[in-house]
């Protein structure tokens, strides 16, 4: 065994372990949960890049790890190749970067570290498992953990969306596993590697059938698709804004990974487009969120809810382009996906991060109250405005790149109706961008009363000034959108081995 083949049970395994350090150093102290934090989060990013270029470079990929020794049939087998490193690079170095602000902004006490560790080691257990039980079980480790985070907010109103998200959260992975169970009844088998050999050939096809239904309605409510994506702008808005960051960027994304992996992976495209309505489905509830979700993202007025609004949409992108894969067996539409999933993640992050700096510094928290903004946080400003145009799919940030191969591949596999929905959704999403943009640098402070009379808002334990590093980790996300911009193509070649092995 290479030491690269013990990365991937590293990189679950030490985030799991070490969110028991917190409570049990709590005993004595409260202040240990952020240094064991960061200390972990920085080497998972580190192990993460280890792990990336040797599946990028090396010969021998997928990089695979079977637990204990146990054959995969019976075992608990982990996978790391082109696609999943892509999504275990963001999820540690999103959760590294989080830690810049909750270190003085908050929320602060063990126990929030905790879940933190818990959430992180349960989105790379999604990332790198290779059973589709296994899978289950990391999906409700992120879905626990995250409940906690959401509820650590000030007031009932966290607590009421903690529960709202419990519930639908509840109901999704009751799907997932009754899928779950259908595919066992008809191949016998957990193993990805091999159900993806076994359903082909299944005796009982509608096992299979039935067993997709409940596994898409069950990450369709995950990744929180119109009309099950009710629990998404309520924790989104009630989380603290430490915590808003890490879930927005990362819990979705992961759920939505995780389908599109079953979708080529496991089911297999072909399958998939010779199972009735199958595409026309995915495409639906693809299609009919991207426009719900803009147009309520249009319509609202608080900052950290038309920002959950967009992601229903942006989401809504990813779905849409799995059902282009499924009905045109376009590559070219699942690259466009893997990169709007990577890109979004950071957007979202560097978004919901220079919202908490703001709300932080003035207290400011609806778009009115962003008059004059870019005269008063030029830096803040500049980098918010590089995020949402590239949101908005401006060239050359990720957004556009990311759009720009899911329309290609509708227009290759002549879904014209989806290029025309991206087209409306993009025009949209401007709309709101637009909005934000105009009070943050073209309405005078003094026409709505800048600085604000509201006191700046500390969440748990942090103060409300604002440190040079809270600013660097924005502005670096605002970088790295447009450095994700001009790498696209080159992304799309790190894929390409993974897309020859699904599509081939």
């Amino acid at each position: 065994m290479s030491n690269v083949e013990l990365l991937p049970p590293l990189l679950i395994a030490a985030p799991l372990l070490a969110a028991t350090l917190p409570i049990v150093l709590g005993l004595w102290t409260d202040r240990t949960g952020w240094p064991i934090a960061a200390v972990t989060t920085t080497g998972l990013f580190g192990a993460a890049v280890a792990l990336a270029s040797a599946v990028y470079t090396g010969t021998d990929v997928p990089v695979t790890h079977e637990l204990g020794g146990y054959p995969r049939t019976y075992g608990i087998q982990l996978v790391a190749d082109q696609f999943s490193v892509l999504i275990a690079l963001l999820v540690t170095a999103v959760a590294t970067g989080v830690l810049v602000y909750t270190r003085q902004g908050g929320p602060r006490g063990n126990t929030f570290y905790t879940a933190y560790l818990l959430l992180t080691g349960g989105l790379l257990g999604i990332t790198l498992t290779g059973d589709v039980f296994n899978l289950f079980v990391f999906l409700e480790i992120t879905s626990i953990a995250t409940y906690a985070l959401v509820a650590s907010g000030d007031g009932p109103e966290s607590a009421v969306a903690a529960l709202k998200y419990l519930i639908l959260g509840t109901m999704a992975a009751s799907m997932y596993l009754i899928g779950v169970a259908f595919l066992l009844m008809a191949t016998g088998t957990l193993n990805m590697i091999e159900l993806a050999m076994a359903i082909p050939a299944a005796e009982r096809p509608t096992l299979i059938r039935a067993g997709f239904g409940f596994i898409a309605v069950g990450f369709v409510t995950k990744v929180a698709q119109w009309p099950l994506h009710t629990w998404q702008p309520s924790a989104y808005q009630q989380a603290p804004d430490g915590v808003t960051p890490l879930i927005a960027a990362l819990v979705s994304t992961a759920s939505a990974y995780a389908f599109g992996r079953l979708i080529v992976t496991v089911f297999g495209v072909d399958y998939l487009t010779a199972m009735p309505n199958a595409a026309a489905i995915v495409l639906t509830i693809g299609c009919v969120s991207v426009l719900a979700g803009t147009v309520l993202a249009v319509i609202q007025t608080e900052v950290k809810r038309m920002l959950a609004y967009s992601s229903v949409s942006q989401f809504g992108l990813v779905i849409a382009a799995y059902g282009v894969v499924i009905a045109g067996s376009s590559e070219t539409a699942f690259i466009g996906a893997a990169i709007h999933l990577l890109g979004h993640g950071l957007l979202k992050a560097g978004l919901f991060l220079g919202a908490a700096l703001v709300a932080r510094s003035y207290g400011a928290r609806t778009v009115d109250e962003y008059a004059g903004l870019a005269k008063a946080r030029p830096v803040v400003a500049g980098a918010m405005a590089v995020l949402l145009l590239s949101l908005v799919g401006v060239p050359p940030g990720v957004g556009f790149v990311g759009k720009w191969y899911i329309a290609l591949g509708a227009v290759q596999s002549q879904l014209w109706p989806v290029a025309a929905v991206i087209f409306l959704s993009t025009m949209l999403t401007l709309a709101y961008a637009a909005r934000l943009l105009e009070k943050m640098y073209f309405t005078p402070p003094a026409a709505l009363d800048w600085p604000r009379t509201r006191e700046p808002v500390a969440t748990d334990g942090g103060d409300t000034t604002v440190s040079i590093g809270m600013l660097a980790i924005v502005v670096i996300a605002a970088v790295g959108a447009v450095a994700l911009g001009f790498a696209g193509g080159t992304i799309a070649g790190l894929l390409e081995p993974f897309l020859i092995e699904v599509f081939n």
